[in-house]
């Protein structure tokens, strides 16, 4: 026969850690379950109270009782091989695990870039599986953002698609960089280095990011009062293979260039490859300037002057945004603009 003893010998209730504490069982509930209505004293002793019984919460009862499931999903529209490989995305994962540190909140990761991948996630992201999701990567055409809104799932995207750049957009729950601004300082820097023939690898113009990132240099060049010429623009996909391929095209093009504006660092990688291929000095004949201030960048030859963004800040705004909207709490804003600054190195 189970009695009440043998149960607390066990696993330590709810209501054990509300008599250790000398609270009620409703205030260990909401501190349990993130509820802001409880004072700090209390809230203390509920939390010391758990550390010294080792309370686990049953996730299930909670689920019942709550109606959420203390789980977000990160859905990056990108291959594994990308996610596991480039720091951007694991930059961005610790700081979505710094924000979620102080809820109860578990984060499932995804990958959502083949049609069978896009099936299984789409099939998984409902409030039975998940309270809220957060969106990195993502392309104009990408239908899971409004799928989400449907299905009434809190949702916060990473960067904004280049949709919501449009002044008449209607406003999201995003958190992103200042590319306009970040690409525009790193070209007006070559400017005043005296560099005249400015040419850029942009990133994917239905994305946000590559698209904000290339007005921000055409922004720079009309300062000047030159005009935009197409061939000193090439494209890729922020990978370091298209910034190669990108680099060489622009030399081809125009070899009297003399500077480069590169859209990612690691584009800016491979362009220092084509460069060393072509027998271009850096910076003396041709400087070069990334974005991303990613590890890649002090380790380039010569190290790459690039913009720095918030990376890890990134990711812990958007979990903070996602965890007051699925709470229902009052922000300042349903968007943060994260700051970015040129950091100067050997190759600009």
């Amino acid at each position: 026969m189970t009695t009440q003893r043998t149960r607390s010998l066990g696993r330590p209730t709810l209501d054990a850690v509300a008599a250790r504490a000398g609270v009620g069982r409703g205030t260990v509930s909401r501190v349990v379950n993130g509820s802001p209505q409880v004072s700090p004293e209390a809230r203390a002793a509920v939390q010391q109270a758990i550390a010294e019984l080792g309370y686990v919460p049953n996730r299930a009862a909670r689920a019942l009782v709550t109606q959420r499931t203390d789980s977000v999903a990160l859905v990056v529209s990108e291959s594994g091989d990308r996610v596991f490989t480039e720091p951007f995305f694991a930059a961005i994962v610790r700081g979505i695990s710094s924000g979620l540190l102080e809820t109860p909140m578990q984060l499932w990761l995804a990958m959502a870039q083949s049609p069978v991948e896009r099936e299984r996630v789409e099939h998984h992201l409902t409030n039975q599986h998940v309270d809220g999701v957060l969106l990195l990567s993502l392309h104009d055409a990408d239908p899971l953002p409004t799928l989400l809104e449907e299905r009434g799932l809190p949702t916060v995207l990473g960067g904004r698609p280049a949709r919501m750049l449009h002044p008449s957009a209607a406003p999201g729950w995003f958190v992103d960089v200042d590319n306009v601004g970040g690409a525009r300082h790193a070209v007006e820097y070559l400017f005043d280095q005296g560099r005249r023939r400015i040419a850029t690898i942009a990133g994917p113009q239905d994305m946000g990011a590559g698209l904000a990132r290339l007005t921000g240099y055409r922004e720079a060049v009309r300062q000047t009062g030159a005009g935009i010429n197409p061939d000193l623009i090439a494209y890729g996909d922020f990978s370091e293979g298209s910034g190669t391929a990108g680099m060489r095209r622009l030399l081809q093009l125009c070899p009297d260039l003399d500077a480069v504006f590169v859209a990612s660092d690691l584009m800016a990688f491979g362009a220092l490859r084509a460069l060393r291929e072509a027998g271009r000095r850096v910076p003396e004949d041709v400087a070069v300037i990334g974005f991303d201030d990613a590890p890649v960048a002090r380790q380039a030859d010569p190290p790459l002057t690039t913009v720095f963004q918030p990376i890890e800040e990134m990711g812990r705004q958007m979990a903070l945004l996602l965890v007051a909207r699925i709470r229902g709490a009052e922000v300042p804003s349903p968007h943060v603009l994260l700051d970015t600054h040129v950091v100067r190195r050997t190759s600009a």
